[in-house]
């Protein structure tokens, strides 16, 4: 069993940053490929970015201005965004998958805003 515990949302003026963190329990944590998912409201989830081993795989509309990267000593992935824009507002979440298990933080709330 994996917890993981989303932080590090909030409001952001276009074109500046934000880090999220994603602090996960349990142990066995480097063999998870970690994903960072977004809902956006009236919108289906998508998924941002993902990391697995030393590769990493960006969705075209964040590519350039978000770098996931993760340290197993802290067992915590994170999501380092930049030159953020309106339509990256949304709820974010972090997963955790391994063989046939995966699992979901509760999500954190990043708002894009002048």
């Amino acid at each position: 069993q994996v917890q993981l515990v989303e932080s590090g949302g909030g409001l952001v003026q276009p074109g500046g940053s934000l880090r999220l963190s994603c602090a996960a329990s349990g142990s066995a944590f480097s063999r998870y490929v970690m994903q960072w998912h977004r809902q956006a409201p009236g919108k289906q989830r998508e998924l941002v970015a993902t990391i697995s081993g030393g590769f990493t795989i960006y969705a075209d509309s964040v590519k350039g201005r978000f770098t996931i990267s993760r340290d197993n000593a802290k067992n915590t992935v994170y999501l380092q965004m930049s030159n953020l824009k309106p339509e990256d507002t949304a709820v974010y979440y972090c997963r955790a998958t391994m063989d046939l298990l995966s699992y979901w933080g509760q999500g954190t709330q990043v708002t894009v805003s002048s």
